[in-house]
């Protein structure tokens, strides 16, 4: 069984923009993208990468962790059809303790890189990831570095993983770990012919 994927990230993304009250143009503006780049990525038409997405969480002042939970989902909680309505039944309530594969939620994000929810704890503003980038893939289709609040945590598992950090280049291979404030601008690419699999551990906005 394949892990569901949250399909409505861009609606989820629209929701939270229209809630604060800023305007397309203005969100396109503090991000550094087109107008153009936030419609076609609320619309679902484009996937963000990882450096578009730690943009947009940090201008809304939302986590990424929150996007993991379908547009319209609160406490009035799920669909019961949801793949993962048993797991999470309401909005704020954790996901877990037992997650099998198939129960997490899963972001297909811009350039073949995957994130999959491992375990919430709402109380906490932490991402717990499996993180997959695919040969090719890169953390900024653009090739720019990224930063936002947090301190970051990886350990990958299978593949190579080059990271920029600030001024430093470093090759990640399985077994190798990295630890480091997420405000360093820093950005992923994995130029090798395997996918690099890790897990990842964020603590947003300094918590």
């Amino acid at each position: 069984m394949t892990a569901p994927e949250v399909e409505r990230l861009g609606p989820r993304l629209r929701e939270e923009r229209e809630k604060r009250g800023v305007s397309l143009r203005g969100l396109a503006r503090e991000v550094g993208v087109s107008a153009s780049m936030i419609s076609q990525i609320e619309t679902g038409k484009v996937q963000p990468s990882v450096s578009t997405l730690y943009a947009i969480t940090t201008t809304l002042g939302i986590s990424v962790e929150a996007l993991f939970t379908a547009a319209g989902d609160d406490a009035r909680g799920v669909d019961g059809d949801s793949p993962w309505g048993k797991v999470a039944e309401l909005r704020g309530q954790r996901l877990g303790p037992l997650v099998p594969p198939a129960q997490r939620r899963v972001l297909q994000l811009d350039s073949g890189v995957t994130w999959e929810l491992l375990g919430e704890l709402p109380q906490h503003t932490v991402d717990f990831l499996l993180v997959t980038y695919a040969p090719g893939s890169t953390s900024s289709s653009g090739g720019g570095l990224m930063r936002h609040p947090g301190s970051e945590y990886g350990h990958l598992l299978t593949g190579e993983l080059r990271l920029t950090l600030g001024f430093e280049e470093l090759v990640l291979t399985p077994g190798d770990s990295i630890s480091f404030d997420s405000t360093t601008p820093h950005s992923y690419r994995n130029e090798g012919s395997e996918p690099a699999v890790g897990v990842w551990f964020v603590i947003e906005r300094g918590h």
